[in-house]
């Protein structure tokens, strides 16, 4: 069967198209714009992207056309008219995933405003090291597997679960389609201000989510997050277990910054060491094994398979070091990520924290969460903000609070040369966007050898 992806690029179509391809598919995608890391993996599969929404594109025409949510009707988007015009058969991806692969499989569902894609990923690397051989959807690349999505032949199927719309014409949440029998609810907090009023309509997302979860099934929610025990209240049909609760799976600081003391139902476990920095990190870890010890991974498993996990890129990822000024990649687009992301980055062994923040998601452009943003990087030494041209508040306002730790600029190249003339040896260099930001990273790395070539002739 030949597929034809309308916004392949994004990260959970390209899953699809790595799922569909692996499933012995043709795959051919359109996208308007393609970026590190999911054109890579697209390219390493073979699967060929086309630029833009040209009808040409479904010609010869393909058996089915998987439409993206980044998909609209009207000019901007030709071959969805051409679709709809020619009378082509098309599905929404959460739909065509719900069909053609989750049938069958025990689903294992990673919700929340946070920590999703980190979540998913450390949960498929638990199973996976169980020997459980789980299939996976990541809205990320582990670097442990290298891929965002595999069939796996195993029964369970681990998927990162989000609550943003399906398509233009199915606007209920992506992950009411999924029909998982352990669900994570790992927070709540309100985002996508151009889909939500407010946060009492996520809050009936979610309530749809587990309305879906069986009686047999599992619950593993967050037990300090008071919008999930609105959501709970709305009704639950299902078992709970809670993390981040005394009742339920809970941890201790440890000895030192990269280990906890773990509790299961109040009782000590073991000291656990963790390759990932930050408090956020150590409530997902909990979330995971909590969900791992549901389908029968036993907790000593967990914690050993978590020392040798790799991480996800884009999540605290470091791409290089110049002159001793390090360069770090995350997606962090949300206030509470973003402090999150700094906090755990203070809390590594080093030298001050240069944030760059590229505003670039719909809830950021539109100011939804301007008032929040300062606070969010106070934890910063200094921060970076591109101004871009669609934003539609004034960032020099919303931040004055951070004084004259705070550059601003409405040019990718004007922000990497204050970054570079800021930079001192020791420094760490904080990228947050969820885009590519205009290659900043790589203009950064290389500007910082530029300036060492010129210093050292």
């Amino acid at each position: 069967m030949h597929l034809h992806i309308l916004g392949i690029c994004g990260t959970f179509m390209a899953g699809i198209a790595a799922l569909a391809r692996e499933a012995g598919h043709k795959v051919t995608g359109s996208d308007a714009n393609a970026w590190p890391p999911m054109s890579t993996q697209l390219e390493a599969l073979g699967i060929t992207l086309m630029r833009g929404y040209d009808p040409s594109h479904l010609d010869p025409a393909p058996d089915v056309v998987v439409v993206g949510n980044v998909v609209a009707r009207g000019a901007k988007f030709p071959a969805m008219e051409h679709v709809l015009d020619a009378g082509l058969p098309y599905v929404s991806g959460p739909q065509w995933l719900a069909e053609n692969v989750l049938p069958g499989r025990h689903v294992l569902a990673v919700a929340g405003t946070h920590g999703k894609t980190t979540t998913t990923s450390l949960l498929a690397w638990l199973l996976d090291q169980a020997g459980l051989e789980p299939g996976f959807l990541v809205g990320g690349v582990p670097l442990d597997f290298g891929v965002s999505a595999r069939l796996g032949r195993g029964r369970h199927f681990v998927i990162e679960a989000d609550e943003y719309d399906t398509a233009f014409f199915d606007k209920r949440s992506k992950f009411v389609h999924y029909r998982p029998r352990t669900c994570i609810l790992n927070n709540l907090e309100y985002d996508h201000a151009d889909i939500f009023p407010d946060l009492a309509a996520i809050e009936r997302q979610f309530h749809h989510l587990v309305r879906t979860v069986p009686g047999s099934g599992k619950l593993i929610v967050n037990g300090a997050d008071a919008n999930l025990d609105r959501v709970l209240a709305m009704g639950a049909w299902t078992p709970v277990e809670r993390f981040d609760h005394a009742a339920g799976w809970s941890a201790r600081d440890g000895a030192t910054p990269d280990t906890f003391e773990l509790l299961v139902h109040g009782d000590a476990r073991a000291t656990v060491r963790t390759p990932m920095a930050g408090r956020h990190n150590r409530s997902n870890t909990l979330a995971a094994f909590a969900a791992a010890a549901d389908v029968g991974v036993p907790v000593e498993r967990s914690i050993e398979a978590l020392g040798r996990f790799g991480g996800v890129r884009r999540r605290l990822e470091k791409l290089g070091e110049v002159r001793g000024v390090a360069v770090y990649d995350d997606f962090a687009h949300h206030p509470t990520a973003i402090e999150v992301t700094v906090d755990g980055l203070r809390r590594q062994p080093g030298g001050r924290i240069l944030a760059v923040l590229e505003p670039r998601s719909n809830t950021m452009r539109l100011g939804s969460h301007a008032d929040q943003l300062a606070q969010s990087l106070q934890g910063a030494d200094r921060s970076f903000v591109l101004v871009r041209p669609d934003l539609g508040w004034d960032v020099g306002a919303a931040l004055g609070s951070l004084g004259a730790r705070l550059v601003v600029a409405g040019e990718v190249d004007a922000l990497v040369d204050s970054i570079v003339r800021d930079a001192r040896e020791g420094d760490r260099v904080l990228v947050m966007s969820n885009g590519d930001f205009g290659g900043i990273h790589g203009r950064i790395l290389a500007a910082l050898q530029a300036g060492a070539s010129r210093a050292n002739p």
